[in-house]
């Protein structure tokens, strides 16, 4: 039998499986249409979209009533709520006050756009806010205003609580001045330029030039008598600047010297202070240099009421203990109310709240999970626990003396629920009658403030929109529901909200909790390469749990441009008690070993994700976090972004390594440096940082771009010069468009768009 082929229709037919095969796998070229599709989730854009996303409340002094901002159909909307009436409703009449500041202006006023985001309110209706340096008052539909006086308070002087007596500083010295005669009266004789009286350090105070002086602060903490002042001794003597040049300026061909006090981890060449107490009646002066500790610590103390006391928390270098001290300022004997200690680190903000019946209420980890404790003031033993069990106390709400109940945020209580979402509680003193009274299984924020009696309370979880309500705090009963976020212009648009997923950690056992985003335009039937967002510093949690935190983020515009992006919480991390957090101590370099973990689960069970093509990206510790993944773990990343990234914690700001990372410093310091494993690159990596970056230094990125030279590693390096710590975030702006750039092209392997400006 003769068999007729027709090769022609062979290749034919070859040819169009070829091509639907690779349409199934492939992306189509980035196009503008791209950018705008990740635009539209940027941070300034989406919140518009959505309706009543959430209620951030601005209680009036009634404490029954509040104010909150948020958008709406008709723009951005300013409500009151009236709890009493059951009742929200506009504020004011948007329309009308828009044409009058039109017409006061000279300009043309967007009624869904009023040019003020914050506003004042009296129970009169009158309403006043801040604009074009003016304080504007609309009342009755009549609208005024008057320039905005200059500050006149003197911040270079402290007034007495009786209003006698004047404390400032002359020449470094503590001065007072008897208001009633004038007389004026020496406090200190010692002080001199680097041993400053009544003074402390700014967290971004800047010395310009060689020679240039620190900016000026006044320290004081007057009694309630008026009769003594507590402050402290600021010691620069032996101190080191950490120093920044600032080449961007228009009117300078010289760069501008910038220079800042910031320990980095086991530095001895610090800023000290050095308690002191002074007695205005004796004239005498009582330093305290036992307690004297580095300013990135400090001591902050209280009076007692009848000015005999005070008290304060007194943290060790290393934070592996912290003494509750009193001083009797009489006496001036220091008294350890409580102690407690860990082999690796104690919180540095524990609760804390005296009560007037001469007990108090801590919460430790001590048991391997913050929970509150009542105590003995005069004894500092054990009265009773309050709360006892596997899961997190994270702030007291209200304290109710009078009937012997606290109320209180916690997490991982609940079964059958995320461990990472909040409820609120109250219990008995005695540790009797713990109950829920938030019992939606959701995360829920809360926003209490002045509101005495009543709590809003925010509910929600990444794909369940925001329920706004009014809680009684004693019950938790919902008196008033405010509103519930609109999605439908998302929905619209194909969004998806995160997924929730599940893995095992490192350990083998534990699970770890995270998320993944799609793009609007998902195609089960394409392979997307994968992005994994990072910041496993121990001190915060990352992974969203609200419908806002997963909405408005890095990770949808990313997904936005092809990707599926992907964060999760590994073990080091903080929310899940001491044990989970204390993995990462003298190991901060090994937190995205969860990372992989997760990523390669996951990949398993959604055959979309290609885990042959992987990249990771974050900024801070998270940027430390991407360039260690991609020389630990350099197989599986492929491609890293790290911004602002503190590349070896040696050279970081010390509270937070000494704290998490270990104190003393040890050879894991080393270890554990990107730029001591800068030869263990293989794949594309790009470093990014500020130029004027006070929070974390350039310096780290510049000694791990030398080490990747020496190392002969290729890698590409962004200074922008301008900058400070802050770029690269939520709004987007050019380092955004250049971090999508960077994984179009060495990810998706796809040429993106050069010289395109984002568009807000």
């Amino acid at each position: 039998m003769l068999i007729h082929i027709n090769f022609q229709s062979v290749r034919q037919s070859v040819l169009f499986l070829f091509l639907s095969i690779y349409a199934t796998q492939s992306f189509a070229q980035i196009t503008e249409d791209t950018y705008h599709k990740a635009e539209y989730f940027l941070s300034g854009n989406i919140q518009k979209e959505v309706y009543h996303l959430d209620v951030i409340p601005d209680w009036l002094d009634d404490k029954k009533s509040f104010w909150h901002q948020t958008y709406t159909k008709d723009g951005k909307r300013f409500f009151i709520t009236d709890i009493l009436k059951g009742e929200t409703r506009e504020a004011f009449d948007h329309e009308e006050l828009a044409n009058s500041l039109s017409e006061k202006s000279g300009g043309s006023i967007d009624s869904s756009n009023l040019p003020f985001s914050r506003i004042q309110l009296k129970e009169d209706g009158t309403l006043s806010f801040e604009w074009m340096n003016k304080n504007w008052i609309y009342t009755n539909g009549n609208l005024e205003s008057k320039k905005i006086a200059q500050d006149s308070r003197d911040r270079s002087v402290s007034i007495s609580p009786d209003g006698n007596w004047k404390a400032y500083v002359k020449n470094f010295n503590l001065f007072v001045e008897n208001l009633e005669t004038g007389e004026e009266s020496q406090l200190s004789y010692d002080g001199r330029k680097d041993y400053e009286y009544a003074s402390f350090w700014g967290w971004s105070d800047m010395i310009l030039g060689e020679n240039g002086e620190r900016p000026e602060h006044l320290s004081i903490n007057w009694s309630p008598d008026s009769k003594k002042i507590q402050t402290q001794i600021v010691d620069l003597r032996l101190a080191e600047k950490m120093l920044l040049l600032d080449n961007s300026q228009d009117d300078k061909f010289r760069p501008q010297l910038m220079g800042y006090y910031r320990a980095s981890p086991g530095d001895t060449t610090v800023v000290m202070y050095t308690p002191v107490l002074f007695d205005l009646e004796s004239k005498a002066a009582t330093k305290f240099p036992g307690l004297s500790l580095p300013h990135f610590i400090g001591m902050y103390f209280n009076w007692d009421a009848d000015s005999k006391h005070i008290y304060g928390t007194y943290l060790e270098r290393g934070f592996k203990s912290f003494d509750l001290l009193e001083i009797n300022t009489d006496s001036k004997k220091i008294r350890k109310v409580y102690s407690e200690s860990s082999p690796t680190h104690v919180n540095n903000n524990n609760i804390f709240r005296r009560l007037d019946n001469g007990q108090f209420i801590l919460g430790t980890e001590k048991s391997g999970w913050n929970q509150l404790y009542l105590m003995d003031w005069e004894s500092g033993k054990l009265v009773n626990r309050i709360t006892n069990g596997d899961y997190v106390v994270k702030n007291l709400l209200k304290v109710d003396e009078e009937n012997s109940i606290i109320y209180f945020e916690a997490a991982g209580k609940e079964k059958d629920v995320n461990p990472y979402y909040s409820f609120v509680y109250k219990v008995n003193f005695d540790g009797t009658g713990l109950e829920l009274l938030t019992p939606e299984k959701a995360f829920h924020d809360i926003s209490y403030g002045r509101g005495e009696d009543y709590f809003v309370d925010n509910y929600s979880t990444v794909d369940q929109p925001t329920t706004s309500v009014v809680r009684e705090i004693k019950t938790g009963r919902i008196v008033h529901e405010i509103s519930k976020a609109d999605i439908s212009n998302l929905l619209k648009k194909g969004y998806q909200s995160p997924k929730q997923f599940t893995a095992t950690a490192k350990d083998g056992k534990t699970t770890i909790y995270g998320l993944y985003y799609l793009p609007t335009d998902f195609n089960s039937k394409k392979k997307y390469p994968i992005i994994d967002y990072t910041y496993s510093g121990p001190h915060i949690d990352i992974t969203p749990k609200t419908f806002r935190a997963g909405l408005v983020g890095l990770q949808q515009p990313m997904a936005e441009l092809g990707f599926v992006v992907v964060t999760v919480d590994g073990l080091g991390t903080s929310g899940r008690g001491k044990a989970f957090n204390d993995v990462s101590y003298n190991n901060l370099g090994d937190g995205t070993t969860d990372h992989v973990l997760a990523i390669k689960e996951l990949a398993s069970k959604n055959k979309f994700m290609d885990v042959e093509k992987v990249g990771i990206f974050g900024h801070s510790a998270g940027g430390y976090d991407a360039g260690r993944a991609m020389l630990l773990h350099p197989d599986f990343y492929k491609v890293g972004v790290a911004s602002a990234g503190d590349h070896d914690h040696r050279m970081e700001k010390a509270w937070w390594p000494e704290m998490y990372m270990g104190y003393p410093i040890g050879d894991f310091y080393h270890e554990q440096s990107n730029i001591t494993n800068a030869s263990k690159l293989k794949g594309h990596l790009l470093l990014a940082h500020g130029g004027i970056d006070e929070n974390v230094n350039p310096s780290a990125t510049f000694k791990f771009a030398e080490a990747l030279i020496k190392a002969g590693k290729d890698f590409d390096l962004f200074i922008w010069p301008s900058r400070n710590h802050s770029f690269g975030r939520t709004d987007g702006d050019y380092f955004t468009k250049k971090r999508w750039d960077y994984f179009i092209e060495h990810l998706m392997g796809e040429e993106p768009i050069r010289h395109y400006q984002i568009q807000k």
